[in-house]
């Protein structure tokens, strides 16, 4: 399955802050687009829920919301 999400992970060092909390999700792959003013971030996942990936990125600090 892949999700996308708009997001407000807009540098390197939020993607950081952000890497622990989705590196504690097994069995995804994801990546930001900070180059876009919508900051999308992509998951690829066979396992993981739209949900869990909402709140990995919610609990660590920033806003996501489903496009």
């Amino acid at each position: 399955m892949k999700y996308q999400f708009k997001t407000n992970i807009k540098c390197g060092g939020c993607i950081e802050k952000v890497t622990p909390a989705l590196e504690k999700l097994n069995d995804i792959t994801w990546e930001v687009d900070t180059n876009i003013p919508e900051k999308i971030l992509t998951v690829e996942t066979e396992n993981i829920s739209e949900n869990e990936v909402i709140q990995a990125v919610e609990q660590a600090g920033f806003k996501i919301e489903k496009i």
